[in-house]
């Protein structure tokens, strides 16, 4: 499995005109496959979730694809484009595993790579089962054989596995947020820290979704022996467990996972998030 890895990818011009990051995951291919040729002055960072955060709140990137507890936290911030990270039920690659039965789950570790998941994870535990594990940070450098917990969070490319040595109980917590919901749940999308940086990557990224989408089995050709995956199954995970479009169902679930982050002490109660670019349908 591969290991998520912090990348730089910069293509080089006179000017850089704005700085853009993106999550190092499988699940970001489709959103800048061909986003270098629709923006060639950009600077493209790839890191982890939770980093990309980081470095927009501190103004080293102009836009990211951060995690969508991040974009609760700072009112300043706008939604750019429809393109997002989102599922509308199992999503494959965020999963709750335990050694225990749900009702006997005492200590979690959770993933360190987003805190969107992590959040997702306190919220559905707390709200939907009645359980407030002691919570502990897994550092994305550890194994799985590190962690002594009862619950692991395991987010990301090396949660794309079906089996677990050790650990009997294993949720999806796409399809657990959905069964509850009725909702999809989006974990990531474009944010911008101005209205300008917004304008400029408004319809590339938008254009470079779409490429994305038309182009799957190309992505998934060159992808799937990275990840020590099928061809056929690399192809099913982007094409059928994920969706990449932000319209009005997942709207309402941001509203709806936003409100319980604000309940839970995990989001100010301030911000209302503002959305540009993004179709209503």
């Amino acid at each position: 499995m591969m290991s998520p890895a912090t990348n730089d990818f910069r293509i080089e011009s006179e000017a850089m005109t704005i700085r853009i990051g993106a999550v190092s995951y499988l699940n970001t291919k489709p959103l800048i496959y061909g986003l270098s040729r629709r923006l060639p002055d950009a600077s493209i960072r790839l890191d982890l979730p939770s980093r990309l955060a980081k470095r927009l709140a501190s103004g080293e990137l102009d836009v990211g694809l951060i995690p969508s507890i991040e974009a609760f936290q700072d009112p300043s911030y706008r939604i750019v484009s429809d393109a997002c990270i989102a599922c509308h039920g199992p999503v494959w690659s965020v999963k709750l595993l335990s050694q225990v039965p749900m009702p006997e789950i005492q200590s979690l570790a959770l993933d360190e790579g987003s805190r969107t998941s992590a959040a997702l994870a306190r919220i559905l535990l707390s709200r939907r089962f009645g359980l407030e594990p002691t919570m502990v940070n897994w550092p994305v450098r550890d194994s799985l054989d590190q962690v002594n917990t009862d619950a692991v969070l395991m987010i990301g490319d090396r949660a794309m596995k079906d089996y677990f040595p050790g650990y009997s109980h294993v949720w999806d917590l796409g399809e657990v947020w959905r069964e509850w919901t009725g909702l999809p749940f989006v974990f990531a999308m474009w944010v911008a820290r101005d209205k300008q940086h917004g304008d400029i990557a408004e319809k590339a990224l938008i254009d470079a979704r779409d490429d994305g989408l038309d182009h799957l089995a190309n992505i998934s050709a060159m992808e799937a022996p990275r990840y020590g995956l099928s061809e056929e199954r690399c192809l099913s995970y982007l094409r059928d467990d994920l969706r990449f479009y932000l319209r009005t169902p997942e709207r309402q679930a941001l509203q709806r996972f936003q409100s319980y982050a604000v309940q839970a002490g995990l989001a100010p109660g301030r911000n209302e998030l503002t959305y540009h670019g993004c179709e209503v349908a």
